[in-house]
């Protein structure tokens, strides 16, 4: 019972440093750029778009879907280093711990 009641704090604790770690996120910016930076995203941990800028040599008449093409490739670059944080993030917090491989945090 000793051992429920060790782990049961344990639970508590990583809750409580999950919430910590998901406040940070929110806070966290990630900045993914395309056509050698002439568009950049940014991003919080959390996806969500915080800011865009493109260069305006690239606002061409007749060449809008070159820019939504860097726009989407600097969005998926942003988010894909805004994941490696939260992973990062995620992987400093669990250390230690057993957690089984291939399970997801935060949930």
């Amino acid at each position: 019972m000793k051992d429920l009641m060790g782990m049961m704090g344990k639970v508590k604790e990583l809750q409580s440093k999950m919430e910590d770690m998901q406040n940070e996120l929110e806070e966290l910016e990630a900045e993914g750029m395309s056509a050698g930076g002439m568009v950049t995203v940014t991003l919080t941990g959390k996806g969500l778009m915080k800011g865009l800028t493109i260069d305006p040599s690239l606002l061409k008449e007749g060449e809008e879907e070159i820019l939504e093409d860097l726009i989407i490739a600097a969005h998926n670059a942003a988010k894909a280093r805004a994941e490696e944080m939260a992973r990062e993030k995620t992987a400093e917090l669990t250390a230690g711990l057993p957690i089984p491989p291939g399970m997801k945090l935060p949930f």
